[in-house]
C-alpha cells in the first residue's frame, strides 16, 4: 500500500502550526469509502460533504480537508477551494504521473467516448504504448477496469491512480475522456494535457453550469491549459482540435493560445471529408488534412461519426505525425463500443439497437442515422434524467415526434423527481410537433414495459432504438441505483417475444406498480 505523509501532500499550502504529521494510505471525497488510513476531502458539489465528516473518522480517517472552521478528533486542515487542493494532492501523492505521460484529453456534449476510442486505436496501430480512460472503462495495457455507474471522469485521486499505472506499465499516451462537471470540479486538471479535444458543446448539464456560456467556459478549461509549461518528460507541441462547424467555435478559438487545429464540414476546417457514403454496415468518405487524403472505412455507421473519426485523425496525423495510412488502420480496428449503436440481434426480422443518445442533438443525430439503417420504421424509447437540465426533455420530445415514426417515452434515471411530471412535459414536447398520443407517442414509466412493447410494435424491417442508457449499468428512482442494462434488458425482452432461453429482465422499482 502506497502512503504519503499529510504534511509532504500539504507543502506548499497554508497550514496551523498546529497540524500533526500523520501517514496517509489514500484519499476520497465519498465517506461511505473511507478506508482506515485515508485523508477524508469534504467538498460541497450538489451536497456539503462537511456533514460527513463524523462518519468519515469512525470510518477510520485519519485526517479530514474542508473549507469550514472544524474541531475535530484527527488532524484538519482547512481551505479556500477543497476541489484546487484536492486536484493538487492527489497527483502529488502519486508523484505527477501526467508529467511521464502525453495527455490527450477529449470533453464535448456528444462523441467523447467514440473519439477516444478512435484515437486509442490509431496509437497501437501506430504501435505506441497507450491507455485509456473513458466512460466505459479505463484500459491499462492488458487490463480493462471498471470506471464506475454514472460517472464519466473518476474523482480526481482514482484519475491519477489509474494516470501512475499506465506511466508504471510503460504506457507514453494517455486518452482521457473529460466531462464538464470534471473540469469544472478539477477532477481533472487542464494544464496536465498535451492535447485536447472539444467535440462540441450542446443543450446539456445546464442545471449544474447555469447557462450554455457557463457550460462552455467549463468545456474551455481543457484547451485554456495547453499554453501552461508542463515539465514533461516527452514534450508534444500542445495543440488544441476544435469542431469548426459546432456554434462553440467562434468562443473557443479566441480562448485557445497554443496551436489550433480545426476539423469539420466548413469550407475553412483545416481537416475535412468528401465523398461520404454511410450505409447500415459500414461509413466510407475520404479524409483530407494538412498534407494527407486518405480513404477511410469503419464499421461505427452514422454521420455524427465523420466528425469523431476526424477529431481523432486531427489529434493523430497532424497532432502527433502520425502516418494517415496506419490511422486508417486504426480506425478500421474499432469494430464497436458498448452502448454505442449497439445491435441486440437473436434472430429477430427486425433490427434492435442500444445507443447512449441522452442529449438532443445526440438523439436527433441517432434517428437521423437509424434511417439509413432500415426501410422501415423507426421506434424511439427514451426518458429524461431527473435533476438534470429540464428543457431538453421538450427538445427531445420534440425531435422524436419529428424523426421517429413511434416514440415511447419511459424513465430514465427520475431520482428525486416525480416520474410522471417529467413525462408529462415530454408528452407536451411532443404533442408540440404533431404527435398524437396512444398513436404516434406514448406514455410507459416501466422502462422494462417500455422495451417490451416497442419489441412487439416492431414489423419485419423496423428499427427498434433504446436511447439514453447505453452501456450504463444502473438507474437511479429516488436516491436508490438499481441494477441495469439496457442491453440485457434488451435481449431478456427479445428472448421472451422469441420464446428463447435469455437473461432475466433487470428489476426496477416500477415493475411493482
Amino acid at each position: 500500500m502506497m502512503q504519503k505523509n499529510l504534511l509532504a501532500l500539504l507543502e506548499d499550502f497554508s497550514l496551523s502550526p498546529s497540524v500533526p504529521d500523520v501517514p496517509v494510505s489514500g484519499i476520497t471525497v465519498d465517506s461511505r469509502r473511507v478506508q482506515p488510513g485515508d485523508l477524508f476531502v469534504a467538498t460541497s458539489d450538489r451536497v456539503d460533504g462537511h456533514q460527513y465528516i463524523p462518519d468519515a473518522i469512525r470510518k477510520g480517517a485519519v485526517a479530514v480537508m474542508g473549507s469550514k472552521p472544524q474541531t475535530l478528533s484527527v488532524p484538519y486542515v482547512q481551505v479556500a477551494d477543497t476541489r484546487a487542493a484536492l486536484a493538487e494532492i492527489s497527483a502529488r501523492y502519486y508523484d505527477y504521473p501526467a508529467k511521464e505521460l502525453v495527455m490527450i484529453g477529449v470533453t464535448g456534449s456528444d462523441g467523447k467516448t467514440t473519439v477516444v476510442n478512435f484515437i486509442y486505436q490509431i496509437l497501437k496501430a501506430a504501435g505506441l504504448p497507450a491507455g485509456m480512460i473513458s466512460t466505459v472503462n479505463a484500459v491499462i495495457g492488458d487490463e480493462t477496469l471498471d470506471t464506475g455507474l454514472h460517472v464519466t471522469t473518476p474523482e480526481a485521486f482514482e484519475v491519477q491512480g489509474y494516470l501512475r499505472r499506465m506511466a508504471d506499465a510503460g504506457l507514453e499516451f494517455a486518452v482521457l475522456e473529460t466531462t464538464s462537471h470534471g473540469l469544472a470540479a478539477r477532477r481533472v486538471q487542464g494544464k496536465d494535457f498535451d492535447i485536447g479535444v472539444i467535440t462540441n458543446i450542446t443543450h446539456e448539464h445546464l442545471d449544474y453550469h447555469g447557462s450554455w456560456e457557463a457550460y462552455m467556459q467549463a468545456k474551455a478549461r481543457l484547451v485554456e491549459g495547453l499554453s501552461v509549461p508542463k515539465g514533461k518528460k516527452q514534450p508534444v507541441s500542445p495543440l488544441a482540435v476544435l469542431n469548426r462547424d459546432d456554434r462553440s467555435y467562434p468562443h473557443l478559438v479566441e480562448r485557445v493560445q497554443a496551436r489550433q487545429i480545426a476539423y469539420g464540414q466548413h469550407p475553412d476546417a483545416d481537416v475535412w471529408a468528401d465523398q461520404i457514403e454511410n450505409t447500415p454496415e459500414f461509413l466510407r468518405f475520404v479524409a483530407h488534412g494538412p498534407g494527407f487524403e486518405i480513404p477511410i472505412e469503419s464499421s461505427m455507421i452514422g454521420n455524427y461519426n465523420v466528425w469523431n473519426i476526424l477529431a481523432a485523425l486531427s489529434v493523430t496525423v497532424v497532432g502527433l505525425g502520425i502516418d494517415p495510412g496506419t490511422a486508417a488502420a486504426g480506425i478500421r480496428a474499432l469494430q464497436g463500443v458498448p452502448g454505442r449503436m449497439e445491435r441486440i440481434h437473436l434472430g429477430q426480422d427486425f433490427i434492435a439497437v442500444v445507443d447512449f443518445a441522452h442529449t438532443p442533438f445526440a438523439l436527433q443525430a441517432a434517428l437521423q442515422a437509424g434511417r439509413k439503417m432500415t426501410d422501415g420504421r423507426i421506434v424511439a424509447i427514451f426518458g429524461s434524467a431527473g435533476l438534470r437540465d429540464k428543457e431538453k426533455r421538450r427538445m427531445m420530445a420534440e425531435f422524436s415526434a419529428q424523426l421517429a415514426d413511434i416514440t415511447i417515452l419511459t424513465a430514465e434515471d427520475p431520482r428525486t423527481e416525480s416520474l410522471d411530471a417529467i413525462l408529462e412535459e415530454m408528452a407536451e414536447g411532443a404533442a408540440s410537433k404533431g404527435g398524437v398520443e396512444n398513436e404516434t407517442f406514448f406514455r410507459v414509466r416501466d422502462r422494462s414495459e417500455a422495451i417490451r412493447t416497442g419489441l412487439e410494435m416492431a414489423r419485419p424491417g423496423d428499427l427498434v432504438l433504446a436511447l439514453g442508457k447505453g452501456h450504463e449499468q444502473s438507474m437511479c428512482f429516488n436516491v436508490t441505483e438499481y441494477p441495469w442494462d439496457d442491453r440485457t434488458a434488451m435481449r431478456a425482452a427479445l428472448s421472451q417475444l422469441l420464446g428463447l432461453e435469455g437473461p432475466q429482465m433487470p428489476y426496477l422499482p416500477t415493475q411493482d406498480e
